[in-house]
């Protein structure tokens, strides 16, 4: 569902990313992990067709995301790590206009809607404001906006940044579910305790390349480290000594 082929991204004489190869086939929760400044932002946004790559390839269900971005937008669903709302919108009306922007029929809207809103707790919030909601409802909106289409694959760049435990577990479930359905979830993070428990493959990013890609077990039999993800992602990286 997503493959790189030799990607690159350089900004002057910073690569951010740096001949990355990978595959992520269908139905995969794969968490894409690495230091501050690693290029996994970057890599997420060259996949959604927001910067363009320097060199290389990037292919979201077999279809070029430059050659191809006007297909590919449909197939996926993107939530960065500050995501934006309209304050002056309610709840109701925002995911009105998602709709209205993927051309959805009104009433598929309306029936997606009630169903994300019981999901996320969002029913009794429907009708105020969006600037009156709290961080944590903010952000189950963007989850039920981001997936109003159905999308088929999920980028998503910190998932769990000031969400509460209640919250936390909701968006676990939520993306375990939704690859379990089929979905692609692609999501970076730093809680590292989290990705140990919530991927099916984990791939870490160093300077632009890849420094370790498999599942925990892989990973430790490839960092030689027997510890927890923590300590293997700070071999991978090259960070032991601090």
């Amino acid at each position: 569902m997503i493959e790189l082929d030799n990607l690159s991204k350089h900004f002057g004489a910073v690569r951010a990313v740096d001949g990355l190869s990978l595959a992520v086939p269908r139905g995969e929760l794969f968490c894409f992990l690495g230091p501050n400044g690693a290029g996994k932002t970057t890599t997420i946004k060259i996949l959604c067709g927001l910067i363009r790559p320097t060199g290389g390839a990037a292919r979201i269900a077999g279809r070029d995301v430059v050659r191809e971005a006007a297909a590919i937008r449909p197939l996926i669903g993107y939530i960065p790590d500050t995501p934006f709302l309209y304050e002056r919108l309610t709840p109701t009306e925002f995911l009105e206009f998602i709709g209205d922007l993927y051309r959805l029929p009104a009433a598929r809207v309306a029936e997606e809607r009630r169903r994300l809103f019981e999901l996320f707790g969002l029913a009794d919030k429907a009708s105020i404001l969006i600037k009156n909601l709290s961080h944590g409802y903010r952000q189950r909106l963007v989850y039920a906006a981001t997936l109003l289409h159905r999308p088929q694959v999920l980028f998503i760049d910190e998932p769990f940044v000031g969400l509460d435990p209640y919250s936390i577990r909701l968006i676990r479930r939520l993306l375990r579910e939704q690859a379990q359905a089929g979905t692609t979830v692609f999501l970076t993070t730093h809680i590292l305790a989290l990705a140990e428990g919530l991927a099916d493959r984990i791939g870490i990013l160093s300077g632009g390349r890849l420094a370790g890609l498999g599942t925990l077990d892989e990973l430790k039999q490839a960092s030689a480290v027997q510890g927890p993800l923590e300590d293997i992602f700070l071999r991978l990286t090259g960070r032991e000594a601090l």
